[in-house]
């Protein structure tokens, strides 16, 4: 395997996979910090932090950013999510230089001067907006906080609109201190990438990084329920889902293959029945999110006001039915799905560096390809048939659904059966 792994001073971990036949190098700094550690008061803060790391250093302004990187051919991004923010750039190996010190520049100076960061906060209550006028995204948002009431990781990434025009940038400061700390992140790199030359660079540019250990974990409860939203809309969204399971635990492979048989594809149970032989929806598919300690299983639909529920009654018939009756035929071609995917991502030297800084912050070490796929090759029909029992067992269901008044209730109603089986 040609991952090497370094581990700086102040428990910042460097991770490269040099890929010798690319031009190109992809590398960021990943920080296991996400909404899920925002404290009271801090509903949004990670999103906005992230926005106002291209927003200009000491150093630079947000324009010589976006230019220093774009006169090279290359481009920058960032990403929040429940757990995880990373600071993502693809430049030619020449410039891989370059990229981690803009990148390391946004991190250790960000200036959040008072006039980018009211426009900012601006965007982002725009972008807000659009979700809200999206309910496809909307009716996820509800359902993660549905099934996590009143705890961080429930809430929406974005925060609304009050939280995020109150943030000062005192709070930004704060809250950059408390949860960027070296055991916390990993600068990874993929591609036209040297390591000794990364690590040099990375202890250079990111030494002044405190080194003070992880707060602990504040364990997520699951809620579930059920929580209905009128709109006047053409359709109504319906999403239906259970607790999962954490990405370190045993279930988790097993679950996987189950929501790639349930809804992850053309030949899924799912899309078989409801979309191709009776015309219910355009759209439904299967998921399965994993935390460090919990987890969410859940379906995805649009459909008509009428037609919501035969619908729910599907998707419940073929949850409880999957559990009972998945097939070798249905595993092995979920299994071969999901290897491919897996494979993939050593194709693309982006996709690489997520995976590597992924790994090590979730479990503190670079899982090799080959143990990856072992695991997901022992994973048989008792195995799924098993992992189901308990996801259906584990709570009650989370419902959420946006659309017309009519379409709302009878959702609710079937998913009752789910909750009395």
């Amino acid at each position: 395997m040609s991952v090497k792994i370094t581990a700086l001073d102040n428990g910042i971990t460097v991770v490269s996979d040099e890929m010798s036949h690319l031009g190109t190098a992809s590398l960021g700094i990943w920080v296991g910090a996400g909404a899920r550690d925002e404290e009271e008061g801090e509903h949004g803060i990670s999103h906005l932090l992230e926005h106002m790391a291209f927003k200009g250093t000491r150093r630079r302004s947000a324009r010589r950013i976006a230019e220093e990187i774009e006169q090279v051919g290359g481009d920058i991004n960032a990403a929040t999510s429940v757990e995880q923010t990373s600071y993502n750039v693809r430049v030619l190996g020449e410039d891989v230089s370059l990229g981690l010190d803009i990148l390391s520049d946004i991190l250790t100076e960000p200036a959040f001067a008072p006039d980018e960061l009211e426009r900012e906060k601006n965007v982002i209550v725009q972008e807000i907006g659009a979700v809200m006028d999206t309910p496809d995204d909307l009716v996820f948002d509800l359902f993660q906080e549905q099934a996590f009431p009143g705890q961080s990781v429930g809430r929406s990434i974005l925060g609304t609109p009050e939280t995020v025009r109150a943030f000062s940038r005192d709070q930004l400061g704060a809250y950059l201190g408390r949860t960027y700390r070296g055991p916390r992140m990993v600068v990874a790199g993929a591609g036209a990438v040297d390591h000794d030359r990364l690590v040099a660079e990375a202890s250079a540019r990111l030494g002044t990084v405190a080194s003070a250990g992880k707060p602990e974990l504040t364990a997520a409860s699951y809620g579930g329920g059920t929580r209905l939203m009128a709109r006047d809309l053409e359709q109504v969204h319906v999403l239906l889902g259970l607790e999962g399971c954490s990405y370190k635990d045993a279930d988790y492979h097993a679950l996987q293959v189950l929501s790639n048989v349930l809804g992850g594809g053309m030949s899924s149970r799912l899309f078989q029945d409801v979309r191709e032989e009776r015309g219910l929806c355009y759209s439904i598919y299967a998921f399965h999110w994993s935390y460090q300690d919990t987890g969410l299983f859940g379906v995805y639909a649009g459909t008509d006001t009428g037609d919501v529920e035969e619908l729910t009654h599907a998707v419940v018939d073929q949850i409880l039915d999957t559990a009972e009756t998945v097939s070798e035929l249905e595993v092995a071609r979920a299994k071969a799905q999901m290897k491919v995917g897996l494979l993939a991502a050593l194709e693309s030297s982006g996709a690489r560096a997520d995976q590597l800084a992924r790994q090590i912050l979730g479990f503190g070490r670079v899982i090799a390809v080959e143990e990856i796929v072992a695991k997901v090759d022992a994973v048989d029909v008792a195995a799924v048939k098993a992992a189901a029992t308990r996801l259906i067992g584990r709570g009650r269901p989370t419902l959420t659904a946006i659309g017309p008044k009519g379409g709302l209730e009878p959702a609710a109603r079937v998913v009752e059966r789910l909750e009395r089986h």
